[in-house]
């Protein structure tokens, strides 16, 4: 989905405006009206619309009936999975890109850690693929700590939606869905497509690939639940086998995972280990997931089951510690103090209950809590990739900021826009106990996005300084980096913040260039830049600047040969001269490492911006002397590789009319924004305009601004545009 597809359907009828020359199209696929289009120069096209009440119809699987909101979907039957094929629609769940870099990889014998996300049915608020204006959403943000990403619902297939998997991936993490079959009509089901010969299992695992390939998760969490009759079971390893090896062809990183359900005679019989009666189906994929009733016993016998895949038993946490568990709730600690003993991976199912189960106003408190009991058993993952930019953002707020700039106050959700979230928790000296620094997000205030992390701390009078380890990284550094910080103390307080970063082994690694480094036990202080390049005048136009609402911007420049840049640290020095235990708060909206030389590759123009699935309604009186205006609802596509971005931003200019015929267009106004898009599309709700006038258009112009992966504002002139002129019917 790196660029537009050719056909979209038109949904009135549409005339040219001469002299401008006319094209017109039409989608075989859906049987669409034409779509005419007016191409006025290269930059923008012009589409022309009669407004109509009467569009066509959209699809229910991929759009809410009431909004025309683009959705998730899953597939509650065998007949739906098999009828799938991708489709135009399909592309608004398909995520921005494969997992980023990590360290250490899936692949190595670390042991694991799963969560298997299983919310009151799933599909909640996080279907909506656009996002929503959820109050209070449920966010996950403590992905440093986790392998594998679960989206669990019982539906038959459970397709991620997207906005998980962008986070995920964000994070390097691995996405599965899930393929459940339960209770008699499981039965049936599975005896549909397993008691017959291999061409219906074989059926199923190929549409199972061909959804994780196009959609662009890894893999799927195979849970039937169910008894399986004699026939139905044989064919069960052979059906994980093809589906494995055809996952690992068709999809990088592709994994298929065996949930602890039915046993090799065919009965519906948890084991709560891994052991002779199910070792068939651990033997024919990539790993095992245990039921949640497990003792230190059953650890111990599946030592010698496991062998050399030990790794690959993920032993399953019930956090709602349902049934006869070790712990779990603010307990889970201890089931996850046995199982690392013994050298298992973890499931973590349904760590939701944080959220589901306790106060929504005390919920960041009590998820940092249950993620910081657990935090010793969980080892961290480290990025490897440039660039690394981060704004803290969750993907949710109250409002939404750009650059310090409020463009929209209200409540937001929107997942996709999660950037990488930092190590969560509270630090002390080790030299002395007093001296501490805590770290948590915050939605009070942001400088790009919808939240900040907030950083309290307390430097005793005996030290200078206190640092916290924000992120773990092990990036080959090309020669040259550039570093930014934005920050802002607040209160009175006058302590220095900088940045601080760790380096690979001092024997091959050199440090040097403008900006020297000095020292500071095992890390690295970078001086400012104070002369930035006249040539990145576009990414450190802010550097060294007091910014609107008190946000200052610091810039670093450094030179490395042969290094590994490990670790990032912020660092909170006293004043020069006081002598007195200083508290201070600061807030940190936003944290960049860039290849210097990525700064110098122009990005390309947003290409091809057209316009389609237009609905119009009418709206209540718009004050301007009570004449009704109109709500548009529409589709946007472009051209543009997704691989150079981290998204979209979507805004509108809505004039009051397009002249009389002959006339010039109205006058420029500053673009309102609609929203953000991380595919090359954006579904348009209810936009109100004004109703055009007997005898003059009215006029909509729609802009898609790129936002580039290395975190600066593009200019005007390389985003997308294109305009629609509407009329009235003719009488």
């Amino acid at each position: 989905m790196e660029a537009a597809e050719a056909g979209t359907r038109g949904a009135a009828a549409r005339r040219p405006r001469a002299p401008a020359t006319l094209k017109e199209q039409r989608d075989p696929r859906h049987g669409g009206r034409p779509r005419r289009r007016i191409e006025e120069n290269q930059e923008a096209a012009v589409f022309r619309e009669v407004v109509s009440f009467s569009p066509d119809p959209l699809p229910v699987r991929y759009y809410d009936k009431d909004t025309t909101r683009p959705i998730s979907f899953y597939f509650s039957s065998l007949e739906e999975l098999l009828a799938w094929a991708p489709d135009a629609e399909d592309g608004f769940n398909v995520a921005l890109g494969p997992p980023e870099c990590r360290q250490p990889p899936l692949s190595s014998r670390r042991p694991r850690t799963l969560l298997c996300h299983d919310m009151m049915g799933g599909y909640l608020d996080d279907k909506f693929i656009q996002g929503s204006a959820a109050q209070s959403p449920y966010s996950f943000y403590h992905w440093q700590y986790v392998d594998v990403f679960v989206y669990f619902s019982h539906h038959l297939v459970t397709i991620p939606p997207v906005g998980w998997t962008n986070a995920a991936h964000r994070h390097g993490v691995c996405v599965l869905g899930t393929f459940i079959t339960e209770w008699k009509e499981g039965e049936r089901l599975c005896e549909a497509f397993l008691a017959g010969d291999e061409r219906s299992y074989r059926a199923v695992a190929d549409q199972l690939v061909r959804i994780a390939q196009f959609f662009r998760f890894e893999g799927w969490l195979i849970n039937v639940e169910n008894a399986l009759s004699l026939a139905a079971v044989g064919n069960v390893p052979r059906f994980l086998q093809y589906l494995t090896a055809r996952l690992h062809q068709q999809v990088p990183g592709g994994l298929v995972l065996w949930y602890d359900s039915v046993v090799s005679s065919g009965q519906l019989k948890w084991q709560d280990e891994l052991n002779e009666q199910n070792r068939v189906f651990f033997d024919s994929c990539d790993g095992f997931f245990t039921n949640y009733n497990w003792r230190e016993a059953h650890l111990e016998r599946m030592l010698g089951q496991a062998g050399e895949r030990r790794a690959d038993v993920y032993v399953g946490v019930d956090v709602f510690a349902r049934g006869n568990v070790v712990g779990g709730r603010f307990d889970t600690d201890k089931s996850l103090e046995l199982i690392r003993k013994h050298g298992f991976s973890a499931a973590l199912f349904a760590p939701g209950w944080v959220y589901e189960c306790l106060e929504k106003g005390d919920f960041f408190q009590n998820q940092d809590k249950f993620w910081s009991l657990l935090e010793r058993y969980l080892p961290t993952h480290s990025i490897c990739s440039l660039p690394f930019v981060t704004s803290f953002c969750l993907g949710m707020g109250t409002r939404r900021v750009c650059y310090g700039q409020e463009e929209a106050v209200g409540p937001w959700y929107h997942p996709s826009a999660q950037e990488i979230q930092p190590l969560f928790g509270e630090h002390r000296l080790e030299e002395d106990g007093r001296g501490w620094v805590k770290t948590r997000c915050c939605l009070a205030d942001a400088w790009h996005g919808g939240s900040s992390l907030l950083i309290r701390g307390l430097i005793p009078p005996e030290v200078g300084d206190v640092a916290v380890r924000l992120f773990s990284l092990e990036v080959p550094v090309p020669p040259k980096i550039f570093l930014s910080m934005v920050y802002k103390l607040e209160g009175p307080s006058a302590v220095g913040v900088a940045l601080e970063l760790t380096t690979g082994d001092a024997g091959s690694c050199h440090v040097g260039g403008i900006s020297a480094l000095t020292e500071r036990s095992s890390r690295r202080s970078p001086r400012p830049l104070r002369v930035p390049p006249t040539k990145l005048a576009r990414w450190v136009s802010r550097c060294g600047q007091r910014l609107s609402g008190g946000w200052v911007q610091r810039c670093y420049e450094v030179s490395l040969r042969g290094c590994l840049l490990r670790d990032l640290f912020v660092r909170f020095s006293r004043p020069p001269g006081s002598q007195e235990e200083e508290n201070f708060t600061c807030r940190l909206g936003e944290i960049q490492v860039v290849d210097a030389n990525s700064l110098l590759t122009p990005l390309p123009q947003v290409q091809a911006v057209t316009v389609s699935h237009v609905r119009w309604r009418p709206a209540t009186s718009d004050g301007e002397g009570g004449r009704a205006g109109l709500q548009l609802s529409c589709t946007l596509h472009w051209a543009y590789l997704l691989p150079r971005v981290r998204g979209f931003r979507i805004h509108c200019c809505r004039g009051t009319g397009g002249g009389a015929p002959g006339g010039g267009p109205s006058e420029p106004e500053k673009p309102t924004l609609l929203g953000l898009a991380f595919v090359n599309r954006y579904r348009i709700v209810d936009l109100v305009v004004a109703a055009a006038e007997p005898g003059r258009d009215g006029r909509v112009e729609f802009l898609v601004e790129p936002v580039p992966k290395e975190g600066f504002l593009v200019p005007r002139a390389q985003w997308g545009r294109a305009a629609m002129l509407y009329s009235t019917p003719r009488t």
